[in-house]
């Protein structure tokens, strides 16, 4: 089993539930086979939304530790305008942590 997620090219509120399903049972397979941070790849992602970047706010529910590996520049640019650039400098990041969610 793969330990790095790649994100679908849009992850908005018209794709997010698709997105979610794969994503969080992927976690929880992952969070369970290893205690290392899991790696997300946004590398392909066009689209974004608030949805999309609160799907992976979700996964601090789980306590699941996580980190981006890579991003598209809408990606990033989306991280940035919505507050949450420490997602784009934190290599090892629990996204449930008040670092992440402010």
């Amino acid at each position: 089993m793969s330990y790095r997620f790649e994100l679908p090219a849009e992850l908005t509120i018209y794709s997010v539930m698709e997105t979610r399903d794969s994503l969080l049972a992927w976690a929880e397979k992952a969070h369970a086979q290893t205690n290392a941070p899991l790696e997300i790849s946004a590398r392909d992602v066009e689209a974004v939304d608030g949805s999309g970047l609160q799907l992976l706010a979700s996964l601090g529910n789980m306590e699941i530790t996580w980190w981006l590996v890579q991003t598209s520049a809408v990606f990033t640019e989306a991280c940035h305008t919505l507050g949450l650039s420490q997602w784009l400098d934190n290599p090892y990041l629990k996204a449930g942590s008040q670092e992440a969610t402010a």
